[in-house]
């Protein structure tokens, strides 16, 4: 049986990302728009570092100057706005008191605007022959605090976001839980394992090898370092052949041991179109919910009561 969760998770967001005309050009966009029905299951809080910094829409442009995100919180690299100068003090503010919103908001996703010099995370500005110095400014921050980090550009995108939610779900579910004994470890772990080694095969029987070797009396120690080594691993997106290969033994072991008669149901080709994936993984989450196996490609359902 898969797990599931019942309270929506809270996720941070770029405020231009969420429709917001907050950039410093006013443009904004709401990447949320392709999520459709799913966008109501999760609770947004957009911020914006930079208007929460004092510098208002239009402002001039920033950059970081001498160093990354890491570097400006250490005092080594400053922010530097086009004409304005240096709003290193104004931005160290507005970032702490963005983090502060999210905290109060019980966040534990945040989706970042790709690019920016303070948000990024992988690049710090959008030209194309430029990557800058990442991770930005409140990028760093949020990295610092180990919450899950969704590009959101990525949302507009059918199978790269499936793979994102179905990662943030496990990422979730897991953190929540209290770890106290190994027969729960290990239930947990057959519900993971699959997902775990469609990110990275080597290191997911690293991890089922430190299972086997568990001390006979559990340490809780030993259970965090656990729960933070498969953390870290669902942090890490899978690619579209990966997923491709993983379900179509998914599928093909549904319809072999779940439901012989599921002739409608055909696995995945490689020359369909992202969309009709994407829509069959959905299909196969429905269908795990309904009929109650376990479909290993998504260990973690999110099913409120109302759903």
């Amino acid at each position: 049986m898969n797990f599931f969760l019942r309270e929506q998770i809270r996720i941070g967001i770029s405020a231009c990302t969420y429709g917001a005309k907050v950039r410093y050009n006013r443009k904004g966009w709401d990447r949320t728009e392709k999520l459709g029905r799913e966008r109501d299951a999760f609770i947004w809080t957009p911020i914006c570092p930079e208007v929460n910094s004092g510098l208002g829409v239009m402002r001039p442009s920033v950059r970081l100057a001498g160093g990354n995100g890491f570097d400006f919180w250490d005092g080594k690299a400053e922010m530097v706005a086009k004409k304005a100068g240096n709003v290193t003090a104004e931005m160290k503010a507005g970032m702490l008191a963005s983090l502060e919103i999210l905290k109060r908001a019980g966040v534990e996703a945040f989706a970042f605007m790709e690019g920016s010099p303070s948000c990024g995370v992988y690049r710090t500005t959008l030209s194309k022959q430029r990557l800058g110095k990442p991770p930005g400014a409140f990028g760093a921050l949020l990295l610092k605090e180990q919450i899950f980090l969704i590009p959101a550009i990525d949302m507009e995108a059918p199978v790269k976001w499936w793979d994102w939610r179905r990662r943030l779900h496990a990422f979730v579910w897991l953190q929540r839980q209290d770890l106290t004994g190994k027969k729960q470890i290990y239930e947990i772990w057959n519900n993971y394992k699959f997902l775990c080694q469609e990110i990275d095969n080597t290191k997911a029987r690293e991890m089922g090898r430190q299972l086997a070797a568990m001390p006979k009396r559990l340490t809780k120690e030993f259970a965090e370092n656990w729960r933070n080594e498969v953390l870290l691993l669902l942090r890490r997106p899978s690619t579209l052949p990966r997923i491709q290969a993983s379900m179509q033994k998914h599928f093909a072991h549904y319809r072999k041991h779940v439901n012989p008669r599921a002739k409608e149901l055909k696995p995945p080709k490689k020359e369909m179109s992202k969309w009709a994936f994407f829509e069959k993984l959905l299909d196969m989450e429905k269908r795990a919910v309904k009929e109650g196996f376990h479909f290993a490609g998504t260990p973690v359902i999110y099913r409120s009561d109302r759903r």
